[in-house]
């Protein structure tokens, strides 16, 4: 999609085709199901597609036309990486508190975002109505913190723990392991 922010020009399927890899035929497939903007303009037209009108399009059937907010839970080097990034706004997400197990280190790190013992993420979680977690916690404690934000109504789960997450199928999980990028990448330079 900011591939698409930084074209004025209206885009035909042939060239999404070759900014995406996607044929141009599931391109304009896909596209006809998006129907019109929210005033009832068409998406496309014979010139091809207007950004300023399939950019909302796109964002709205896939959810994304809404701010989302985020948690960090753990805070040792990569959670407090996060805090001190600058910036509360990633790309229309939110982030809306911290927390850890540790109370002193609630207490003293400075961050932007108010940050909370661990025990407090049912409450915190439900109060700011926040939706997603990155969860950046050693590999031994990734499981208990995943079942407490499984249980405390987080919806999705960004795992940096080096740990398979069990958590119930209407929390969604992504994994990234750091450790496995740099080995594909290895794998891709070489």
């Amino acid at each position: 999609m900011r591939i698409l922010e930084h074209s004025g020009e209206p885009l035909t399927s042939a060239q999404i085709e070759a900014l995406t890899g996607w044929s141009s035929n599931t391109i304009r497939k896909d596209i006809s199901y998006l129907g019109g903007d929210e005033t009832g303009a068409a998406v496309g037209s014979s010139s091809g597609y207007a950004p300023e009108v399939l950019l909302p399009a796109i964002s709205r059937a896939l959810g994304l036309d809404r701010r989302r907010k985020f948690c960090v839970v753990g805070l040792g080097r990569l959670g407090s990486a996060y805090l001190n990034s600058g910036t509360m706004e990633f790309g229309g997400f939110e982030l809306a508190a911290g927390f850890d197990t540790n109370v002193n280190r609630t207490e003293i790190l400075k961050s932007p975002v108010p940050l909370y013992p661990a025990y407090k993420m049912g409450e915190v979680i439900g109060r700011f109505e926040i939706e997603i977690a990155l969860l950046c916690v050693p590999a031994e404690n990734a499981q208990a913190a995943a079942e407490k934000l499984a249980a405390s109504g987080i919806r999705g789960i960004v795992n940096f723990a080096p740990q398979v997450l069990t958590v119930p199928p209407s929390v969604a999980v992504r994994n990234v392991y750091v450790a496995d990028e740099l080995r594909a990448l290895a794998i891709a330079i070489n």
